[in-house]
């Protein structure tokens, strides 16, 4: 039972999920390129380029292979990028959760808006990249539609231990480490640019481990019309237990933070 203070009000979350999205309309144009233009160049530069040299994977072409591979990974990057400073921003800086603490907010409702502002982002980009990867042929199944939504997954299981651990921090530096030993490594080895089964057999457990392999995979599934490694239910089951205990740490992270 999640206690009476972590309890979520559907308006108090809408709320902080309004203030998130009004003050994204003031910068959107800073993210363009991040959020829109480098999945562009990934895609023309290593999954035309490079492809052009690998040619194919499993009978696939490598255009076609990487494409739900980068779009999981876009959401992971951009949720776990801002779920760090802003969150810590907000505790830190502008004390902007200290002041909705002051007001009916709980600390459930800041936690879910703040995911809900996650889920908006992720979904706008992916949708785009999946538009403009449909106009290469890069889709072959219809199923393709569905990715939307594993990636939607893959960023709430991404964004919510992300926010949990910069609710615990009183540093920016330890995003560097964050960055490099969890972010930098994941992208690389989740199978996105190639096979998880092309690693060392030890390392293959550390990749299951990630959330974002769990959506590649379920991404190429959707994307190709073939069928998942794992079962889905299994993959969609990790994801969504990824999810819950982050969302479960970032409760107890906000909680105890807002009463320093």
């Amino acid at each position: 039972m999640i206690p009476f203070a972590d309890q979520v009000s559907a308006r108090s979350t809408l709320a902080v999920l309004e203030r998130a999205l009004t003050l994204y309309r003031r910068v959107w144009t800073a993210s363009v390129f991040s959020s829109f233009g480098l999945p562009v160049l990934f895609l023309l530069s290593i999954g035309l380029g490079v492809g052009g040299y690998i040619g194919g994977i499993g009978g696939v072409d490598y255009l076609s292979w990487i494409v739900p591979g980068v779009l999981a990974s876009t959401a992971f990057q951009m949720s776990v990028g801002e779920s760090t400073y802003p969150v810590l921003g907000d505790f830190k800086w502008s004390r902007a959760y200290h002041a909705m603490r002051a007001t009916p907010v709980q600390v459930g409702d800041m936690v879910c808006g703040w995911l809900l502002y996650m889920l908006v982002r992720a979904e706008i980009a992916v949708v785009v990249f999946l538009g403009v990867t449909s106009l290469f042929g890069a889709l072959r199944s219809p199923w393709a539609l569905a990715a939307p939504l594993v990636c939607g997954l893959v960023a709430l299981a991404s964004a919510a231990p992300t926010m949990a651990f910069a609710a615990t921090i009183d540093h920016d530096s330890y995003f560097a480490l964050l960055f490099r030993f969890v972010m930098i490594p994941a992208a690389l080895f989740s199978g996105v640019f190639f096979p998880v089964e092309q690693l060392p057999a030890l390392a293959r457990p550390v990749a299951y481990l990630s959330p974002l392999w769990h959506g590649v995979e379920l991404s190429r599934a959707a994307t190709l019309g073939t069928a998942p490694p794992w079962p889905v239910a299994a993959h969609l089951a990790y994801l969504l237990v990824f999810t819950a205990a982050g969302t479960l740490w970032a409760f107890h992270a906000f909680r105890k933070r807002l009463q320093d």
